[in-house]
């Protein structure tokens, strides 16, 4: 069944913290689906707290047992979700100091287009996280470009196995709260007004990515190369060659800083001379940002 997976990873995991590194805006993202998973995740905390508080048990608490565990990660290509996703994982359970496991399922194994070989293929994959959630471990899935795997029932170009297949998952995600926040979803999509509607309903909280702004594009160059020497002014200038303005309204994402200028600057310079402001800024000028999917 593993094969349905790119990868097991057991968390806390020391290589998703160095990753974590790079990542700007991350803590305001982590605080906010943390401070809400909790919710799930101590039910007896939180029946202590209305006590201490209220003096008696608001219903709200027995009712936040209603909760999904189900977090949509929703925005443009290159932005940060699967790599926010681990690291949300791996941080959640090192501030609860428990163990757990990241399973990321396969885009590569999503029925190869034969029909009903994708509502297998939703079984056998939270068949696994549940066996990989235990008493004291927490389990997370992701389902990356989860628009192809649950769009809306609506359309009329959809199979009725795809519609079964749409209806298996959205069971499975019901069934997830049986295990009282032991098992959570990441579902991360391009396109979130294709997927399901009974599906956007479930999730608890729906974190959205944009585009780095002019002072993350800044904090991405000086986390990577800031320390070739690079001063302010340098760095404000690839923040802004990177930006909207030079770029038909268009701004790079941060895989195109991370994954397609630096690495270029990069070639450029390797082996004879050391990497620059200049050859940076050259590399920047030569390459377009990647389209936005509509």
């Amino acid at each position: 069944m593993n094969n349905i997976f790119d990868n097991i990873v057991e968390l806390p995991n020391k290589g998703i913290q160095e990753r974590a590194k790079n990542l700007v805006g991350f803590d305001s993202k982590f605080d906010r689906i943390f401070s809400n998973l909790k919710l799930l995740l101590d039910q007896e905390g939180l029946s202590e707290w209305s006590k201490k508080f209220h003096k008696i048990e608001l219903p709200i608490i027995s009712q936040l047992q209603d909760k999904y565990p189900l977090i949509i990660l929703s925005g443009d290509a290159g932005t940060g979700k699967t790599i926010s996703a681990e690291a949300i994982a791996d941080r959640m359970l090192r501030e609860l100091k428990k163990d757990g496991f990241f399973l990321k399922l396969s885009t590569r194994v999503r029925g190869e287009g034969l029909h009903g070989q994708m509502g297998n293929l939703v079984n056998d994959a939270f068949s696994e996280l549940k066996n990989q959630a235990g008493k004291r471990r927490i389990a997370f899935l992701l389902i990356d470009e989860a628009d192809a795997i649950a769009s809306t029932r609506s359309t009329m170009q959809m199979h009725q196995e795809e519609k079964a297949a749409v209806n298996t998952l959205i069971q499975k995600i019901d069934e997830l709260r049986e295990l009282n926040g032991r098992a959570i979803l990441f579902m991360s999509t391009n396109r979130l007004h294709f997927l399901d509607e009974a599906i956007i309903r479930r999730a608890a909280i729906i974190l959205e990515f944009e585009r780095p702004t002019f002072d993350e594009r800044k904090q991405l160059f000086e986390k990577s190369i800031g320390e070739i020497g690079l001063n302010d002014k340098e760095l404000e200038t690839l923040a802004d060659l990177t930006g909207e303005k030079h770029n038909n309204g268009l701004a790079f994402s941060f895989s195109d800083i991370r994954l397609r200028v630096l690495p270029e600057a990069v070639s450029k310079c390797f082996p004879s001379k050391a990497l620059d402001f200049e050859s940076v800024k050259e590399t920047i000028i030569q390459l377009n940002p990647s389209p936005k999917i509509i």
